[in-house]
């Protein structure tokens, strides 16, 4: 299928591996020209090299730290006018509700809801104008069925859930849509994080704890970033333009559900 998106310019957030890479190549892959953010520059270089020579689409990388006002000044200066902007940051860290401070919901609300909120207001302006738009934000599963260990991230993600259902429809009109894509169990670097956090607490081994996460998942395994990166395309498409305001869950039928 031909996505119609050929020759478009992306913006997208910590892509240098997991699932923002799995974004920003399934993107390549349809022809769109790419501004690939994360903090770390060798690997988003190397990233960047991976792409350009695999797709043949136009790559700029910009290292900084997209949560800060300065990272996200450079990062747009350097992207100019984009079509398509993905939102993604790493998530707060796992603990109990007697562990976060006030300072540790700052710091969560400043990447996983304050940092996609000014990126969207900074893009949409431009988007609007011309009259076709694309934002997608890479948000959690917690936000449908909250996870107990990770209530930084739960609170976070929720509020920019709640953001985005307004905005959607404000600016839908334009030409422009705005939805969310929900990660559940991907086969990533936070994955394994988390898997070393449960080894630890439950003093099992590593191996242990991810067999036990994987028997959670109907589909009996975990995601990829290259499916997770076909969904993201797909939304980001002429295709998608009657999406508007959804959370659309990639979780291997975890979530137990009907809606």
């Amino acid at each position: 299928m031909d996505l119609g998106i050929k020759g478009r310019r992306a913006l997208v957030c910590a892509s240098s591996k997991g699932l923002g890479r799995g974004c920003a190549e399934a993107l390549a892959a349809e022809g769109v020209n790419l501004v690939l953010n994360a903090r770390g520059s060798e690997a988003l270089e190397a990233t960047a090299e991976a792409i350009r020579a695999e797709y043949g689409v136009d790559v700029t990388a910009v290292a900084a730290d997209i949560t800060t006002e300065a990272g996200q000044a450079e990062v747009l200066s350097v992207a100019g006018p984009i079509d398509i902007l993905v939102t993604n940051a790493g998530g707060p860290p796992p603990g109990m509700w007697t562990d976060w401070s006030r300072d540790d919901f700052i710091a969560a609300f400043d990447a996983n809801l304050l940092t996609p909120i000014a990126l969207i207001k900074a893009t949409l302006p431009d988007m609007m104008e011309r009259g076709w738009g694309r934002i997608v934000n890479i948000t959690s599963v917690a936000v449908k069925a909250p996870i107990p260990v990770l209530g930084l991230s739960n609170t976070a993600r929720s509020g920019l859930t709640g953001y985005v259902a307004g905005v959607s429809r404000q600016v839908a009109g334009s030409g422009v849509t705005v939805n969310n894509l929900l990660p559940g169990l991907h086969d990533t670097d936070r994955l394994q994080m988390l898997d070393k956090v449960d080894a630890a607490a439950q003093g099992i081994t590593e191996d242990a704890a991810r067999a036990a996460r994987t028997a959670t998942i109907p589909a009996g395994r975990f995601g990829t970033a290259e499916e997770f990166g076909a969904a993201c395309a797909w939304l980001c498409s002429d295709k998608a333009g009657f999406v508007i305001g959804q959370n659309i869950l990639l979780d291997g039928g975890a979530f137990p559900g009907a809606m």
